[in-house]
Order: C-alpha cells, then sequence, then structure tokens
C-alpha cells in the first residue's frame, strides 16, 4: 500500500471512529424523509385525480391529439 493511501486510510477510519453514537441518526432522517415524499405524493395524487385536473388534463390530450391527427 502507497504510504499517501495508507495516511488516507488512517484518517477516514479515525474519522468514522469518531462518529461513534451518531452513525444510526442517518437511518432516522432517511426514514423522515421518506415520510415526507409520501406525504406528498398523496397529495398530489388526490390533487390529480381531482375533476378539475382531470377534465384539463383531458382537454390538453385531446387538443394534442387533434393536432397530431
Amino acid at each position: 500500500m502507497s504510504t499517501s493511501l495508507r495516511r488516507l486510510y488512517l484518517r477516514l477510519r479515525t474519522r468514522l471512529s469518531r462518529m461513534g453514537t451518531d452513525a444510526g441518526m442517518t437511518t432516522a432522517e432517511y426514514a423522515v424523509g421518506i415520510m415526507a415524499a409520501c406525504t406528498f405524493a398523496l397529495v398530489l395524487l388526490g390533487v390529480v385525480r381531482s375533476d378539475a385536473v382531470r377534465s384539463a388534463l383531458t382537454g390538453i390530450v385531446q387538443n394534442a391529439l387533434g393536432l397530431a391527427g
């Protein structure tokens, strides 16, 4: 192993060992992020399924098909 690679390895290992008890916090942060994304997806799904948005999207698709045909 080269000297610079060995130094990098030792420095990384030292930093990881300093993290100690806080190493599991990233899992909790990911869980909160996933829950927020799922909530946003449910809200967006509710908006898209509303009658006003559905009719607007239908109009856009019909207009596009009319132009293409």
